[in-house]
Formats: structure tokens, sequence, C-alpha cells
């Protein structure tokens, strides 16, 4: 069986690092907004992803990306039920991030994210 994901899109805003009460492992939240291949009457739509990463990559993810940013995640799709605190079921469909890329250089004029210049952009890579 087989369970993978890539996407390419935007950052729909700054990824929220937290670390786990029990645990203290990082984890890191973020929304990629994917554009679809097709247009409907005359619009591109748009799908919002959300996206999760665990350990040092949540530490990456949250200490170089910001909103705006192109990324390639690859990962899976999980699919977890919760209960919400009036007993209420909801099911939430997100990828777990194996690998974060980013595919462009930070915009003119953004805050700095610290260490951003050591980040292989596809410009720097040797192939």
């Amino acid at each position: 069986m087989l369970n993978r994901v890539i996407l390419i899109g935007r950052l729909t805003r700054d990824p929220e690092l937290r670390v786990t009460s029990q645990s203290g492992v990082s984890v890191a939240t973020f929304t990629v907004a994917v554009d679809r291949p097709y247009q409907s009457q005359g619009q591109r739509e748009t799908d919002f992803i959300d996206c999760v990463a665990w350990r040092r990559l949540a530490e990456t993810v949250a200490e170089h990306m910001r909103k705006g940013r192109l990324v390639a995640v690859e990962g899976r799709l999980q699919i977890r039920t919760y209960e919400t605190q009036d007993g209420q079921r909801r099911r939430v469909a997100e990828v777990v991030a194996d690998d974060v890329r980013f595919l462009d250089r930070p915009r003119e004029g953004a805050p700095p994210a610290a260490a951003d210049d050591d980040v292989p952009l596809p410009d720097d890579l040797p192939f």
C-alpha cells in the first residue's frame, strides 16, 4: 500500500510551533495554498491544505518559513478524528510532512528568518 502526497504551493500564514506537553516534542502546523490545474468560470481555484511537521523538521519549518513563501511538501495524508468539548465528533485531513523544501528566496522587505542563507535554494543546487 502507498500513501504519498507531494504539494507545491504558498504558505497562507507563518507556521505555528508548539511543544507537546507530555513528551516535549516540537510540532509545527501550517497551511499550503495549492492552485488547481484547471479554471472554473475563468477563475483558477485554490485548495488550502493543512500540514503538520514534527521534531527537528518542525523547528526548521518554523524558523525559516514565512507567509507567502513557495514550498514543496512531501509526506503522507492522515485522517484523524477527535471529539469537541461539546461532544461532537470531527474529522480532520492533514499532510504529515516528511520533507519540506524551500522553492524561492525571501521577499524583499520581509523580516529575515534566522540563518535563511543556510537553506539551499534551487539556484544553489549542484545539478
